[in-house]
């Protein structure tokens, strides 16, 4: 069974399950296997990230509409 079918399949017991334990150890599960976007970035991602979000807290920022009307001139 490939991926996909396997994703149906798991949908529509999901689907047709009334039991709120199961829920709760399904949603438990997909939870801890989560992958946190974050950790995913190289360091220099992360230090940009941090460095725009400094410049915002400082007031450093130019508004959307002037920035558009510069490139759609």
């Amino acid at each position: 069974m490939d991926i996909q079918a396997t994703k149906l399949e798991l949908l529509k017991l999901l689907l047709n399950t009334t039991k709120e334990s199961t829920l709760k150890k399904i949603e438990a599960i997909l939870k801890e296997d989560a992958v946190d976007w974050w950790e995913e970035l190289e360091e220099d991602e992360k230090q940009e990230i941090e460095e725009g979000l400094k410049q915002a807290k400082l007031g450093e920022v130019t508004d959307h509409r002037k920035v558009m009307k510069h490139f759609y001139r």
